[in-house]
This record gives structure tokens, C-alpha cells and sequence, in this order.
């Protein structure tokens, strides 16, 4: 078995768990989410810990087993704390205005875009930093990939939406190359 997969998870105070027909359902103050268990792999919930145990021998069943671990400790937490993501915007005239689900960006193209994300989803927007944030860690991560890439960074001057924190590797223009090159 994984070793990813034998660390028991901790229940936390105000969620629930339940499995019904191999498919698992966590409940919190935040919202729920369900998750379907791969073939093989089962959950054992007892003294508000739940641990993953695998039935069978099958070839991937070790990679499985750590899979779905890790999906519902990220359910646990996603529905007692949440997750969030935060994307920065950098260039001349670059701004975001968010409602809701609904994220309007201007970001030197001739006209604005409008992304209108899942309604699990929400965004808020404070001086160029773009919040995103929800109950499903895959949901979350796969808005913020999907803006980013509406207008990703480029090497040169650095325009475009960058994770927070995130690292552009400058390159030298073509007007600095020259000089070099005599």
C-alpha cells in the first residue's frame, strides 16, 4: 500500500462523513462534496478518523489507494476551511472587476473579457491581486490556470496574470542583445 495512503486522516469538528454504495460524501459548514472511490480501494471511518484500505491486488492499486487519500483529506479541508488562490495582474491598464462568479478583465486587448467560472466559485479583487476561492481544491486550481491563461506573463516586460509569488524568468531584449554583439 502507498505510504501516502496509510497516514490516517483527521475528521474535523463540524464535518461529517459517510459512505454509500462505494461513493463518499463529506459535509461541513462550508458545503459538501462526493467523490467516487476507484475499484479496490474502500474507507474505514472510526474515532473521527478515516483510513484507506485496498481489497485485491491489482497493478495500480498502490497509486489508487494514495489518490484517494489524498482527494479526501483535500475534501475535509475544503469544506470546514476552503481554498484560495491568488493571481496577480502587472501591465499598464490591467484591472479586474468581480461579481460573484463572474470576473470582468481588461487586459489590452480591443475589448473586455468575461470569464464566468463555476457557481462554486467565488472571486474578489483587491489593487491587482484576484482571489479565487472555493470548496473543491481542483475547481479552484483549475479556475486560476484557466484566467492565467487568458493573458499569461511574458519574458520581456513581465505584462500579463501571474500566480502570487510566482517567479518570471526575465529575458534581455533585442536592443541590449545588440549592443553586445559588435
Amino acid at each position: 500500500m502507498s505510504k501516502i495512503a496509510k497516514k490516517p486522516i483527521d475528521i474535523k469538528e463540524g464535518s461529517s462523513v459517510e459512505i454509500v454504495n462505494n461513493e463518499l460524501k463529506v459535509t461541513g459548514p462550508k458545503g459538501n462534496l462526493t467523490f467516487r472511490l476507484p475499484n479496490g480501494v474502500e474507507i474505514k471511518v472510526e474515532n473521527n478518523q478515516m483510513q484507506v484500505l485496498t481489497k485485491g491486488t491489482a497493478e495500480n492499486l498502490n497509486a489508487l489507494s494514495g489518490l484517494a487519500r489524498s482527494i479526501a483529506a483535500n475534501m475535509i479541508k475544503g469544506v470546514t476551511d476552503g481554498f484560495e488562490k491568488k493571481l496577480e495582474l502587472s501591465g499598464v491598464g490591467y484591472r479586474a472587476q468581480a461579481s460573484g462568479n463572474t470576473i470582468n478583465l481588461s487586459l489590452g486587448f480591443s475589448h473586455p473579457v468575461k470569464f464566468v467560472a463555476d457557481p462554486e466559485i467565488n472571486f474578489t479583487v483587491e489593487e491587482n491581486v484576484i482571489t479565487i476561492s472555493g470548496i473543491d481544491k481542483a475547481l479552484v486550481g483549475n479556475t486560476a490556470a484557466m484566467i492565467r491563461d487568458i493573458r499569461p506573463p511574458e519574458p520581456y516586460k513581465g505584462k500579463g496574470i501571474k500566480y502570487q509569488g510566482e517567479r518570471i524568468r526575465r529575458k534581455v531584449g533585442k536592443a541590449a542583445k545588440a549592443v553586445g554583439a559588435k
